[in-house]
C-alpha cells in the first residue's frame, strides 16, 4: 500500500515536508499503510462517504466507519472523509484526504473473516480519532481530486508491481499442468496459451499507461488484469487435482481472485468510466 499507492500520491500532491517525513520509511518498510475509502453505505460511490472530519485547533477529529480496509493492522491509514458542514447535503460537503496513526485511542479494527479462512479485510471505527492538520494531502476540500488520482494509480500504474506475482502464478500453473498430465488436453493447452497472451497484453498496456492520469485508460487496465487473474484461478481448478501438494495455494487464488473484479472499483464501475470518458456515451 505504501509503495504502490501512498508513495505515488505523495510524490504528486505532498508537500516537501510530507515527502521527507513519509517517503523514506515507506522505502525502508519501517511504516506500513492501509487505505480507508469504502464504507457500509458508500462502496463504489465514494462521493457519499459519511465519515466526518472536524478541525479542532491544529488537529482534525475523525468520526465514522470504514469497511473492506485491506491490511488494516496497527500502522498508518490514508483516509477519505467529508468535512463537517452539517447544513450542506452530503455530496456538496468538501472532502479531504489525510493520514493518521492507527495505534491510538478512538480507533477500533475488526477483521472480516473470508471463505478463504484469512482476513485481509477489516472494519475500522473512528471515535474522535485525531491527526495533525499538517497530515492533510493538498488543501481541505481537494480530497475528491486526490482520491480519484489514487484510484487511477491503483487500477493502472500499480499493476506493474503485480506483474511479477502474476507471471509466477502463470509459470507455476503451467508447470503443474505438465506434472499432472493436464497439458496433454488440447483445451487446457489452448487456455494456457491464451493466458500467456493475456499476460503479455496486460504488461504492454501497463507500460503504455505508465505516467498518464487518464482514468479511462486505468479502468481498461483494471478490467484486463482482474478478469485475467480470475480466469487463471478457474483454469487452476481444472488443472490441479485433489492430491496436489499445492492445492491450497490454487484454491486460495481461485477464491480471492473473485474479489479482484470488485475491489478498487467493480467491473460495472469501470465499464461506466470507459463508456462515458473514453467513448463519450451518456451515463446509464
Amino acid at each position: 500500500m505504501g509503495e504502490e499507492l501512498l508513495g505515488p500520491n505523495l510524490i504528486a500532491f505532498g508537500t516537501p515536508d510530507q515527502q521527507q517525513r513519509f517517503l523514506p520509511p515507506i522505502r525502508a518498510v519501517r511504516e506500513l499503510w492501509c487505505q480507508g475509502y469504502s464504507e457500509p453505505g458508500a462502496g463504489s460511490d465514494l462521493a457519499s462517504v459519511a465519515t466526518r472530519a472536524a478541525l479542532d485547533g491544529h488537529n482534525w477529529v475523525i468520526n465514522g466507519q470504514k469497511t473492506w480496509t485491506s491490511l488494516g493492522p496497527p500502522g498508518r491509514l490514508v483516509l477519505r472523509a467529508g468535512q463537517d458542514r452539517s447544513r450542506l447535503p452530503a455530496r456538496q460537503r468538501p472532502v479531504l484526504t489525510c493520514w493518521l496513526p492507527m495505534d491510538q485511542p478512538g480507533i477500533t479494527v475488526r477483521p472480516i473473516r473470508q471463505m478463504t479462512g484469512t482476513a485481509e479485510f477489516n472494519e475500522v471505527f473512528f471515535d474522535d480519532a485525531r491527526t495533525a492538520a499538517v497530515n492533510v494531502v493538498g488543501a481541505p476540500g481537494d480530497g475528491w481530486r486526490i482520491a480519484k488520482a489514487t484510484l487511477a494509480i491503483e487500477r493502472g500504474a500499480a499493476m506493474l508491481g503485480q506483474q511479477v506475482g502474476f507471471r509466477r502464478d502463470f509459470e507455476d500453473l503451467a508447470e503443474a499442468a505438465r506434472r499432472s498430465g493436464a497439458s496433454g488436453n488440447p483445451l487446457i493447452r489452448d487456455r494456457l496459451a491464451r493466458a500467456w497472451i493475456g499476460l503479455r497484453i496486460i504488461r504492454e498496456y501497463a507500460l503504455d499507461t505508465r505516467g498518464t492520469d487518464d482514468p479511462a485508460r486505468a479502468s481498461v487496465l483494471k478490467v484486463l488484469w482482474s478478469r485475467w487473474h480470475r480466469d487463471l484461478g478457474e483454469l487452476a481448478m481444472d488443472i490441479v487435482g485433489p492430491g496436489s501438494p499445492d492445492l491450497h495455494r490454487w484454491q486460495r487464488l481461485f477464491l480471492f481472485s473473485r474479489a479482484e473484479t470488485i475491489y478498487g472499483g467493480s467491473d460495472e464501475i469501470q465499464h461506466e468510466i470507459i463508456a462515458t470518458r473514453a467513448l463519450g456515451l451518456p451515463r446509464s
